[in-house]
């Protein structure tokens, strides 16, 4: 049997939260930029759509989810390999006091 005094009437104190990395982000609305980086979406675009700049070799990985059928979905960004390409791109004493 339970005890009335084994219940509380207090607020229960909520766990300490911890961030979670997404390992996707979606393409931002038109005008808007990404939350991670700041990145438009037409800039994005060029990074993971084949194109003559990119010699039809996207540098960075996505993926369309689209119903059966459909012809527009959501493009989903690789944020490891969006990352990646970043770091690829760094400058030599980029952070470094001068």
């Amino acid at each position: 049997m339970n005890n009335p005094s084994d219940y509380t009437t207090n607020p229960l104190s909520l766990a300490t939260q911890v961030a979670v990395e997404p390992e996707f982000i979606r393409l931002p609305r038109y005008g808007e930029r990404d939350p991670v980086f700041g990145l438009s979406r037409g800039y994005l675009n060029t990074l993971v759509l084949p194109s003559k700049a990119n010699g039809f070799k996207p540098p960075v990985k996505s993926c369309v989810l689209r119903k059966r059928g459909a012809r527009t979905g959501v493009r989903l960004v690789d944020l490891n390999s969006l990352r990646n390409y970043i770091r690829r791109h760094e400058e030599p004493n980029s952070g470094q006091p001068a």
